[in-house]
């Protein structure tokens, strides 16, 4: 049996086009949630038409806290190992596939070990070679390494990031997020609750931990996306963690009384995908976005000091370092980073379901 343990919505829309393929060939697999996100979880669900979970490990509020996080990994863990035969059957041949680099990421590794089956890493070998940043992410990322038997590699810089670690690794050309984006496409166009501003117009969605940790750094984002808003038009993305940290050090305000500036809750991927092809450029501190902005060709600025991925960066993607000139040349020029969008032979979730079909034979 193939086993998906997935938390949050970024995982989901990467594993999507995988489950999809699985479910193309008339292959079934075992879908478990941590719930480490249950924000927009049900809308991507519906945009891919992927089944809901098979095990819910976790149903309550998003977890978003660094206390919130521990408590609830000690918890989850402890379910795991105590429901590993009713999660998992008495499944020893089959994979256990996790994404990213999330608290999720390894719980779903070690709840692989603990009921002895192979463990399958998505979106294997990103690396910064910094365990600060991004934190905790990178040290999320070699544990799970440590705990994969197989390794999906987007790309052969991924698959050099792994030397030193054991495990098949298998070169999957690109992330799965480029066939995510070649299924929203074609829905898009017909999405008529997204709203487009008028004029022209630039998305901003940050996140990051070390973006949001402390006041210093977030009031310095903030003076940043001020001056840019002077320039063009901002739709700001509010994420849950950035939210409840702009309004704890009283930075909200400034951002709602901008006039070129407009506050939004969180879409689903689709409604997202849509906002991003008609704007002018994107800031971001996503890797996921980074990635989406390389296969379409969009120009995006990252509020990031470094970036674990490669795709588009001297392209169409400015590594930003949070310099004002760098920054100012960027808003200034940004048509100049425009890209043609991205193909490709061959389809990476393609690459991984045919691995782990060849497990299940």
């Amino acid at each position: 049996m193939i086993h998906f343990v997935i938390g949050t919505k970024a995982q989901l829309i990467k594993t999507a086009p995988v489950m999809k393929e699985l479910t193309i060939r008339g292959i079934k697999y075992n879908y478990i949630s941590t719930g480490q996100h249950r924000e927009t979880i049900d809308d991507i669900l519906a945009n891919f038409s992927i089944k809901e979970p098979d095990h819910k490990l976790y149903d309550g509020k998003d977890i978003i806290s660094v206390g919130q996080m521990i408590l609830w990994s000690f918890k989850l863990l402890y379910k795991a190992f105590k429901s590993r035969k009713e999660i998992f059957g008495n499944d020893k041949k089959g994979i256990v596939l996790v994404h990213g680099d999330t608290l999720s990421t390894v719980i779903g590794a070690l709840m692989g070990k603990f009921a002895g089956i192979k463990v399958g890493h998505i979106e294997s070998g990103l690396r910064s070679f910094n365990v600060l940043q991004p934190f905790p992410e990178e040290i999320f990322r070699l544990m799970t390494f440590r705990l994969s038997d197989v390794m999906f590699c987007p790309g052969s810089r991924a698959i050099s990031n792994l030397k030193k670690y054991k495990g098949i690794k298998i070169d999957t050309g690109m992330n799965t997020l480029f066939d995510s984006l070649k299924e929203a496409e074609p829905a898009i166009d017909a999405l008529s609750n997204v709203v487009i501003p008028k004029e022209r117009y630039a998305v901003a969605t940050l996140h990051r931990f070390e973006n949001v940790r402390d006041r210093k750094h977030l009031e310095k984002i903030v003076r940043l996306i001020e001056k840019i808003s002077k320039k063009i038009k901002i739709v700001f993305i509010l994420h849950k963690i950035t939210e409840k940290k702009l309004n704890r050090y009283g930075l909200i305000k400034r951002l709602q009384i901008l006039p070129g500036l407009e506050l939004r809750q969180r879409y689903d991927y689709f409604r997202f995908i849509k906002l991003i092809k008609n704007s002018s450029f994107v800031i971001s501190d996503g890797g996921s976005n980074q990635e989406e902005c390389f296969y379409l060709g969009k120009p995006v600025l990252l509020f990031r000091n470094v970036s674990e991925r490669n795709e588009g960066l001297g392209e169409n993607a400015v590594l930003s370092g949070f310099d004002t000139a760098v920054i100012e040349n960027f808003t200034d020029n940004y048509s100049a980073y425009a890209k043609d969008p991205v193909t490709a032979e061959k389809k990476p979730s393609s690459i991984i379901a045919d691995y782990c079909v060849d497990i299940e034979t």
